[in-house]
């Protein structure tokens, strides 16, 4: 058996408005997230991989905007209900946060197999809207991030 590796991307998609991308999760309706996904292989860069998800979510190609590594890093346990899709003893997963900004939105084509909606939204409504507290924390930095860039 193949199992995952427990090193995630989670790439927060927004325009240069701050209106954030969401994608409702297809096995738990009503759960809205940024793109997200684990590494494919131990030796896989995160950068790749960000780009990869992200592709593979939502149809969108890295290069039309600029993606960024945040330098920030979550790790968290897994939830109970996921735990067999990971080695034996596995127990957290260490979340790598990228930014990807789109000059405007993007046409979006999701994966039927992951999710089954997608919108924008302002950041603030995004960031509510998210299950995820590393998802949510996330969005909210890019109020930081306008006044810095």
């Amino acid at each position: 058996m193949s199992y995952k590796i427990p090193v995630s991307v989670l790439v927060v998609v927004y325009s240069a408005a701050r209106e954030v991308l969401l994608l409702e999760r297809a096995q738990r309706p009503g759960f809205w997230q940024s793109v997200t996904g684990s590494l494919e292989r131990a030796d896989e860069p995160l950068e790749a991989a960000a780009a990869r998800e992200l592709h593979e979510e939502t149809g969108i190609d890295a290069a039309r905007g600029r993606l960024e590594r945040w330098n920030v890093a979550n790790t968290f346990e897994i939830y109970l209900h996921w735990r067999h899709r990971f080695a034996p003893g596995v127990t957290r997963n260490t979340e790598h946060v990228f930014g990807l900004e789109l000059v405007e939105r993007s046409p979006v084509a999701i994966s039927p197999d992951e999710h089954v909606a997608f919108l924008w939204l302002p950041w603030r409504e995004a960031a509510q809207k998210c299950f995820s507290w590393s998802n949510r924390d996330a969005i909210r930095m890019l109020a930081e991030r306008a006044v810095i860039s």
